[in-house]
């Protein structure tokens, strides 16, 4: 990591998408169950392979996981979020936020993943992002949003594309 300094983040629970300064959300149909949709979400490698920004995550909790869990996600930048899971229904919902960032990081950040079965072999993902922008950055918020909208449809159109190729994942894992 670079030589900044870690930042604690605003504690922020599932409201907060309701009201963050800067929200953006992506929906996509996969052909995949949930189940099969929470299998790509528990393996660490596959974040890389869809979210741009990503380069590792690391697990910080015993599996299961449940609200309270945490991971470490490494992003480009250099950029890294301590996260805490606000939300966790197998199958149908994930939601975490970040508890930790880097200096000149957002000073608050949340993300929720739902997950709707079409009964069909196809589930519909909902994707929001959500952050309270500082420094320069906060500036233009009202840009970032419109901004980020495409970003994100192109990052989900890639998760999409990979849980269809039925990736070999392995077991999940953390570190304790």
């Amino acid at each position: 990591m670079s030589a900044k300094q870690l930042i604690e983040c605003e504690r922020v629970g599932l409201d907060y998408f309701e009201s963050a300064p800067v929200s953006v959300t992506a929906t996509e149909v996969v052909a995949a169950t949930p189940e099969r949709i929470f299998e790509v979400f528990l393996d660490a490698d596959s974040w890389s392979r869809w979210a741009f920004p990503i380069t590792g995550v690391d697990w910080t909790s015993p599996m299961p996981l449940e609200v309270g869990s945490t991971r470490t996600v490494w992003m480009r930048g250099p950029m890294v979020g301590h996260e805490e899971f606000i939300a966790w229904e197998l199958g149908r919902r994930m939601a975490f936020r970040f508890n930790q960032t880097i200096e000149g990081g957002p000073s608050a950040f949340a993300e929720d993943y739902l997950v709707t079965d079409l009964r069909d072999g196809r589930s519909l993902v909902e994707w929001t992002m959500a952050m309270t922008l500082t420094g320069v950055s906060a500036r233009f918020a009202r840009l970032t949003g419109p901004a980020m909208g495409p970003v994100n449809r192109a990052m989900l159109r890639k998760f999409r594309t990979y849980v269809e190729s039925n990736p070999t994942l392995a077991p999940p894992s953390s570190k304790t």
